[in-house]
């Protein structure tokens, strides 16, 4: 059951940070101006990744709801279920959650761009408080769901973006790409900033310390390797902003380059949801 539960919340992250950072980039590096090719496949990408979201999410409650009750049975029972909505921190918040990602499905199908932005935003607000984000009571709990929000929105945005480069790239010949390039990692500073600022929070809260020890076991362990893919992230980023003149001449190495580091994020996300999982993953009980 533990491992349905960190695969079902890698998917769930992964695809809702993905449409978050792409809607964010998409004015950012193309501007208002439509893209017919381009904004099809995207259209195409985030209903996909929006219908994923939607089942990942449901099947999280019932895992979440077989794991509290100690059964699989009760999973699939609704008196369960809606106490599990009803009389929990978790349940309390997944309620909105899923009726967003409902909410999504609905907008990605209507023409409605203008309330894709607002709905993604919120439905990664509501991911904050879940897990590590509940750990903590009053102004404190909080501030570290603020904490979290700022996180999520920082990973969401450079993972998004990448796969928006990544697209953009498929039809390079149609695009001038040095200063769109340009603009991604300007921002990309910012973000990582954020990402770096944001995750030595949630460490020091955790764990009470800088960084956890032992260093090479358990939630240190997990930390460690998300750190360093998340360097690898940034190493190739850094490359890529030193050779960005004259990128068209090496585009090959530039979508090789982009899909790795896209990659390493997406492993980064998966390291994030073990560790959702460790140190006291709290779904409390609602007053």
């Amino acid at each position: 059951m533990a491992t349905l539960l960190v695969l079902c919340r890698f998917v769930h992250f992964s695809v809702v940070l993905l449409m978050f950072g792409a809607c964010v980039f998409r004015p950012w590096l193309l501007g208002a101006q439509t893209q017919p090719a381009l904004d099809r496949r995207l259209l195409r990408i985030t209903r996909a990744l929006s219908w994923v979201g939607l089942l990942s999410g449901v099947t999280w409650l019932l895992l979440i709801t077989a794991s509290m009750a100690g059964s699989w049975d009760a999973a699939l029972q609704p008196a369960t279920v809606q106490l599990v909505l009803g009389k929990t921190f978790f349940g309390q918040v997944w309620v909105w959650h899923l009726l967003l990602n409902l909410l999504l499905v609905i907008v990605l199908l209507r023409p409605w761009p203008a309330l894709r932005l607002p709905v993604l935003a919120l439905l990664l607000a509501t991911l904050a408080p879940v897990g590590h984000g509940a750990m903590l009571d009053g102004l404190s709990g909080q501030l570290l769901i603020l904490n979290q929000v700022v996180h999520l929105a920082c990973v969401g945005a450079w993972l998004g973006g990448l796969l928006l480069l990544v697209l953009i790239l498929r039809q390079s010949q149609d695009y001038a790409l040095e200063p769109i390039l340009r603009r991604f990692s300007g921002v990309g500073y910012g973000l990582v900033a954020g990402l770096l600022v944001t995750g030595l929070i949630n460490v020091r809260v955790l764990t009470g310390e800088l960084w956890p020890t032992p260093l090479f076991s358990g939630f240190a362990l997990i930390l460690l390797i998300k750190v360093m893919l998340v360097l690898g992230m940034l190493a190739l980023a850094l490359l890529n902003r030193l050779r960005i003149e004259r990128c068209e001449e090496r585009l090959d190495s530039l979508k090789a380059s982009v899909r790795v580091e896209w990659l390493l994020g997406v492993a980064a996300v998966a390291a994030v949801s073990l560790l959702g999982t460790l140190v006291g993953v709290a779904e409390p009980v609602a007053d």
